[in-house]
């Protein structure tokens, strides 16, 4: 829409746009404006109410990256959740990239969480790379604390995927159920039932976390390159 366009050309910043070209890898090749993500969330904010959002979550695909980021911050500002299901699940199909899957994070979706459940189940077995990616990042936003249970993990566990944004997406996963849930998933990687690359890009990311305990970390590094078992 000229409208949208015209207000993200206002924040336009070239530089940046080079660097988030080389930075966010897309499915195809996409222009990217280059406005910051402080600037895309005012722009959300000031257009929550107005009727041009609406016409906005019509016209998919979007020309811009800016546009994409700008409909998932519109997204997840949405309280009723029922209309932010419908939204998304309109636009999850168009999102190519790490950057806009990741930073779409309804905030309706934390008073909602029996009702997310069946929808997390069908995206992670979706075949669509973002999909699946974003199914597994609400299950570890909102699923690795008082909510959590074993079958959470059994089922983020079980994705299988040549995807790099998937395996990734798992192995961040499991790396903040090491900090968060510690003695539920230490199994999975005692006996190495994930995938060998997930397996060490797990441990690295346990190990880089601040939230991992130092004696924990000495634990993984052992456990890195044990004997692989499936």
């Amino acid at each position: 829409m000229k409208k949208i366009i015209d207000i993200l050309k206002k924040y336009e910043d070239k530089q940046y746009a080079s660097f988030q070209i080389k930075l966010i890898p897309s499915e195809k090749e996409i222009p990217v404006i280059g406005v910051r993500t402080p600037a895309l969330k005012k722009i959300a904010a000031d257009l929550k109410d107005d009727p041009c959002v609406e016409k906005f979550f019509a016209e998919l695909p979007h020309k811009y990256f800016d546009e994409n980021q700008l409909h998932g911050f519109l997204i997840s500002q949405i309280k009723d959740f029922d209309t932010c299901i419908k939204e998304l699940e309109k636009f999850l199909p168009f999102i190519d990239n790490w950057a806009t899957c990741d930073q779409t994070s309804p905030k309706c979706f934390s008073k909602n969480k029996k009702a997310l459940l069946p929808f997390i189940d069908k995206w992670i077995k979706s075949e669509h790379t973002y999909t699946v990616r974003f199914g597994i990042g609400m299950l570890m936003r909102h699923f690795l604390d008082e909510d959590f249970k074993q079958e959470y993990l059994e089922k983020v566990k079980s994705v299988r995927s040549g995807e790099y944004y998937v395996r990734m997406e798992v192995a961040w996963y499991m790396a903040t159920a090491l900090a968060k849930q510690w003695d539920a998933s230490i199994p999975i990687i005692e006996n190495h039932q994930l995938d060998d690359w997930t397996h060490k890009k797990t441990i690295q990311k346990a190990c880089e976390s601040f939230r991992v305990t130092e004696e924990h970390k000495k634990y993984l590094q052992e456990l890195k390159s044990s004997s692989f078992i499936i």
